[in-house]
């Protein structure tokens, strides 16, 4: 029978759902969390291991003599060495998708929240500056419509084409770049135009990212990027971290070169302590939480065991091969 570990399942599982996909398919040990320390003694025997976050380097594949499989439970890959998997001929599968609704969901709550401020005007309500006010309307910001502002996307694939969706349904203009520009019959319907990067950086009132980090894309928003950015514009990033020179995003919202920032990612996670962007003005921040909607979670379960089954079976799905290696994309 097939030795499983399952490394770092607490994410995907904290115990609201089930691994019962997994049932028939091997021996299976479930762990919440992995350590470095412990992940050579826990993946040693095991001929297949599924990990989210714990990184598996060309050093500990050499340490795993049995092992001819990897599932990463998430659509990103790069904690994976997956050339040197490769060159091993470990297979390493991934999920394309399965959190589209959920981040698109996100980034759009994202947007209101800074629009409308609603979290921030609950909380102010709740600690009784209303009740303290004069009048029956009480605002502590300035509150905008998204009516009639430019959205700029970058990266259309599945979760930036759900975002336009929405945000064109609310009466946003739309224009995206994105490098492998969808064909017309994907983009059936879709009120969109295409832009450049520079385009996107300049016309747009809001900004959101929703490409892979590749070395192409590394800190595409820095300094210079945002200073071709409106003094006004906000930047929506619930993609990857790394896609931001945090460093330069704070020091431009320090001295109001921009309006504003929204992000669920950060380039590193968790965030340690004196982290620029934690003490940043107009920066809202949530905890890399845009996939884990309790439907996306159950769909990305389904969809990993039917990966491994179908490597069981001698048909593996969703590979990911050395000539891939660094385009990993969302969550």
């Amino acid at each position: 029978m097939e030795k499983i570990a399952v490394l770092d399942g607490y994410t995907l599982n904290p115990g609201d759902i089930d691994w019962l996909e997994f049932e028939g398919l091997g021996h299976l040990a479930l762990y919440d969390r992995t350590s470095l320390e412990e992940l050579v003694s826990r993946s040693r025997d095991c001929s297949c291991i599924l990990v989210n976050k714990v990184p598996i380097s060309e050093d500990i594949l050499s340490q795993l003599p049995n092992l001819t499989y990897i599932g990463v439970l998430a659509t990103g890959y790069d904690v994976v060495d997956v050339k040197a998997a490769c060159d091993r001929g470990i297979v390493v599968t991934n999920i394309p998708e399965y959190g589209t609704n959920s981040v698109a969901q996100h980034t759009i709550a994202l947007m209101l929240e800074f629009a409308r401020g609603v979290g921030m005007h609950h909380q102010k309500v709740k600690s009784g500056l209303w009740s303290q006010s004069q009048d029956w309307c009480f605002s502590s910001k300035p509150m905008f419509e998204l009516s009639g502002k430019t959205l700029g996307i970058i990266g259309l694939g599945r979760i930036g084409r759900q975002v336009a969706k929405i945000c064109a349904s609310m009466g946003m203009k739309i224009i995206a770049y994105s490098p492998n520009w969808p064909n017309h019959e994907v983009l059936h319907g879709l009120q969109v135009k295409r832009a450049s990067v520079e385009e996107i950086y300049t016309r747009s009132d809001v900004i959101s990212l929703h490409c892979p980090l590749q070395t192409s894309t590394y800190h595409m928003i820095d300094a210079e990027a945002i200073g071709l950015m409106k003094s006004n514009a906000l930047i929506i990033n619930t993609s990857r971290g790394e896609l931001i020179n945090n460093k330069a995003l704070a020091r431009a919202l320090h001295r109001d070169f921009i309006g504003g920032a929204a992000l669920d990612v950060l380039d590193s996670e968790p965030p340690l302590e004196g982290h620029p962007l934690l003490s940043a003005p107009n920066c809202l921040l949530t905890p890399h939480i845009g996939w884990n909607a309790i439907e996306a979670r159950q769909k990305l379960m389904t969809m990993a065991a039917d990966n491994l089954r179908a490597f069981l079976a001698g048909s593996p799905i969703n590979v990911i091969y050395e000539s891939d290696w660094r385009g990993s994309s969302n969550t």
